[in-house]
Order: structure tokens, then C-alpha cells, then sequence
């Protein structure tokens, strides 16, 4: 089995997340630093640590919905103490968060120790919609609203098509890509920066009432809408 697939199913992260901590050599394999990417390894048994621990498949799998506040990190830990997504859920199993919301966005996030799962949703090829309410400051006319749903250019590659529509004094803007801060550069290039941002759906799951800061595990049949 290859390196970052084993890390991923022991939630770790996601693959491509794990592929980063290989090339920081964060991972040892019986002792020995590894770097290069594709590195097989037996999981019976070769020994795996990752910053220094030992890392193994977690059997039970765990998917939960957090509606995450503003001023809150989308990670595992931070160098500057700031609070974590993590810091906000109460559950005996390692998470890693499935994908971002940056700092100044709230709304709905996922967090898993399925990495095989969060791959699935966070790879562009898998298309998993995500919808976003932005208040803007103008109101966008339809030259607007059409320029983001045939893609603008941000950092010099052009966005996928998305949905963009003007509803109850917000920009309601749903995208399949995950580049980073790609909501706010997009409607900032369309002359309309964000003033509030919230994701209310990630694919057909809809974020619904869940209060800001508070998170509950998904039910079988949001999972398998998920997938």
C-alpha cells in the first residue's frame, strides 16, 4: 500500500494533505525519515509515525458537521495559539478538518478521520458543488453575475463556470473548486468585495439550522447523498 493512502486511512488527513507532511519529513518508516512520494509500505509490518507517533487504522470511521464561526482556524493546530475548528468539538477520535473555511468565514465544514472520504470531496475531478451566501458591498448588476458564471481570471488561470445569482440582497455563488480565499477574489474581481461569507451546502448536504459553533455527527443518509 502506498505511504500517503495508509496515513490517509488512519486520519491522518486527506491524501494530498498527507503528501504534503511526507515531503516536510513529518513521517518516519521503521525509523528512517521518508520524503519521496509513491513509497510502499506493509501495514502488518512496518511501523509508521507521523510527528513522532505511531499511527494506525482507525476502525471506526466519524463524519460531523460543524457550522464554524468567524475568527476560528480551519486546521489542526496553529503557531500562534489562535482557536481551532478543533478546539470546538467534543469527540475521543483524531479529525482533520475536509477542506477549508478561511478565518473571516463561517458556515458549514466537515471534519472526518476518513481519508479516502475527504478525498472524494475535496479532489476537483469529483465536482462536489459548494454553495456560498456573500454580502457584497454594490449590488452586482447581470454583466456581473454573468462574468462569474463563466469563470474570471484570479492569479492568472481562469475559475471553473458557477452558479451566481443575486437573492435577498446577497450574492448566492456555488463553486466545485477549492483554490484558496476563491469566493472573495472572485466577486473582489467583479468589483463587488465580500463583507459577510457563509457556505451553507457542501454537495446535497445542506448546513439547515445548526447554530453558529455548534457541530453534530451526519446520519447514514446524509452520507450516502455525500457519496
Amino acid at each position: 500500500m502506498r505511504l500517503q493512502k495508509y496515513m490517509a486511512e488512519c486520519g491522518v488527513a486527506s491524501r494530498r494533505k498527507c503528501e504534503e507532511i511526507i515531503n516536510q519529513g513529518r513521517v518516519k518508516v521503521n525509523g528512517t525519515v521518508v520524503t519521496a512520494q509513491g513509497v510502499q509500505i506493509d501495514p502488518e509490518t512496518d511501523a509508521i509515525e507521523v510527528d513522532g507517533q505511531m499511527i494506525a487504522v482507525q476502525e471506526q470511521k466519524i463524519y460531523i458537521m460543524l457550522n464554524k464561526p468567524k475568527g476560528v482556524i480551519t486546521s489542526v493546530s496553529d503557531q500562534f495559539g489562535r482557536k481551532s475548528v478543533l478546539d470546538l468539538i467534543d469527540c475521543p477520535y483524531r479529525l482533520f478538518p475536509v477542506g477549508r473555511l478561511d478565518y473571516d468565514t463561517e458556515g458549514l465544514l466537515l471534519l472526518t478521520n476518513d481519508g479516502e472520504f475527504a478525498y472524494r470531496m475535496t479532489h476537483p475531478g469529483h465536482m462536489v458543488e459548494k454553495c456560498y451566501v456573500a454580502k457584497v458591498k454594490g449590488i452586482p448588476n447581470q454583466a456581473a453575475l454573468e462574468r462569474l458564471r463563466f469563470g474570471v481570471e484570479i492569479e492568472g488561470k481562469k475559475t471553473a463556470p458557477a452558479k451566481a445569482e443575486w437573492e435577498n440582497e446577497a450574492v448566492v455563488l456555488t463553486i466545485h473548486e477549492g483554490r484558496n480565499r476563491q469566493v472573495r477574489k472572485m466577486l473582489e474581481t467583479v468589483g463587488h468585495p465580500v463583507q459577510e461569507l457563509k457556505r451553507v451546502s457542501v454537495g446535497n448536504l445542506l448546513l439547515g439550522n445548526l447554530p453558529v459553533g455548534q457541530w453534530r455527527y451526519l446520519n447514514q443518509n446524509e452520507l450516502e447523498l455525500l457519496r
